[in-house]
């Protein structure tokens, strides 16, 4: 069976590409067309377009560690308030990184600089009003713990979903 992967022939997925090359299975053979065509993403986007298609957005989660700086600042206002609470309610445990983004990157070869937290990235970039990241660092991990707190005293049947939390959470907006 042949499973086609869709790295490009661009720089980025050059290096995923080489992380991969040679991998082998019992169970497919693994092709890459597009880099067999020799096409970068700018390549795949004008035949895309050439066929009257709307070129895709990225199809990453809006908290991927692998977000660029422009795709953060394209994020809805709903996503970025859930990067600060998730930032928020890791930070008491964080270790060894800033946040989502784990390190600061001074923005070598090429690259944008950017810090390690995204919460950091939103509040320098004015992407959120600094007064609401303020309020969701100081309020909401404690208000989200409360509630799993009461969930978990509900029988199963009964208990609030997390989604009418984080409905709740998004109508303070």
């Amino acid at each position: 069976m042949v499973r086609l992967i869709g790295f490009d022939a661009g720089k980025r997925d050059g290096q995923r590409y080489a992380h991969v090359e040679g991998y082998s299975s019992e169970l497919y053979d693994y092709q890459y067309p597009l880099r067999e065509w020799g096409w970068d993403r700018d390549a795949c986007k004008a035949r895309i377009r050439r066929e009257g298609l709307p070129v895709p957005v990225a199809s990453s989660c809006f908290f991927c560690t692998g977000m660029t700086p422009d795709e953060v600042r394209a994020l809805p206002q709903e996503q970025l308030r859930m990067i600060v609470l998730m930032e928020a309610r890791a930070a008491p445990r964080l270790r060894n990184c800033e946040g989502l983004w784990r390190s600061t990157t001074k923005g070598l070869r090429g690259r944008e600089a950017r810090p390690g937290s995204m919460t950091r990235f939103i509040r320098d970039e004015g992407l959120l009003d600094p007064h609401e990241i303020d309020r969701i660092i100081a309020e909401t991990p404690a208000e989200l713990l409360a509630f799993l707190d009461g969930a978990a005293q509900v029988p199963l049947a009964e208990r609030p979903t997390m989604a009418s939390w984080l409905d709740r959470f998004n109508a303070g907006a």
